[in-house]
């Protein structure tokens, strides 16, 4: 967390949290959505303005976190802005690196490692990483099926409505007030 976040915390430690706000797609972009937007639907039926500047993103990326219930969130300076969540907390885009491995991180940039791949009904694979549950990009769909392929990641099945309390998330944490 940026230390600019943690010192407007201690200055204003009661300022409500923010729900319905932000969102997080399928793909790793953030969404802002307005009180017309959220009024015109849940996300992401209705998704809102996608952020395109690049120093929110960062800013975002850097205060992005979970609380004790697995709702995540950004914090913004001294409030707390709740994210809903399009399938998963992380987004994990792939790279095939020279020495023949494959790099996995997140939509914020933080490198990860796998830990396991659960493919839903709707075939889309999901993998389990020291951070947390996250769908691969669909760009990145041809790398992770190659390592399915060799049993490089083993694969398991499940319902998509399953693994939000498997692993310990929350798609909206606007319903959990």
């Amino acid at each position: 967390m940026d230390p600019i976040v943690e010192a407007a915390l201690r200055k204003w430690p009661n300022v409500p949290h923010c729900h319905g706000w932000l969102a997080l797609d399928a793909r790793g972009d953030w969404y802002m959505r307005d009180d017309r937007v959220q009024a015109a639907g849940p996300f992401p039926q209705v998704k809102g303005s996608r952020i395109l500047h690049d120093k929110l993103r960062e800013f975002i990326h850097r205060n992005y976190a979970s609380d004790a219930a697995g709702c995540w969130f950004f914090q913004n300076g001294p409030q707390r802005v709740y994210v809903e969540l399009e399938a998963a907390p992380w987004v994990w885009r792939l790279q095939r690196q020279p020495e023949g491995s494959t790099s996995l991180t997140s939509h914020t940039g933080t490198p990860t490692r796998f830990e396991s791949a659960v493919l839903d009904e709707h075939g889309r694979l999901f993998v389990a990483t020291p951070l947390g549950l996250g769908l691969v990009h669909s760009l990145d769909m041809e790398i992770a099926s190659d390592l399915v392929e060799s049993g490089a990641w083993p694969l398991d099945e499940a319902q998509f409505e399953t693994l939000p309390a498997r692993f310990g998330y929350a798609l909206s944490p606007a319903t959990l007030r």
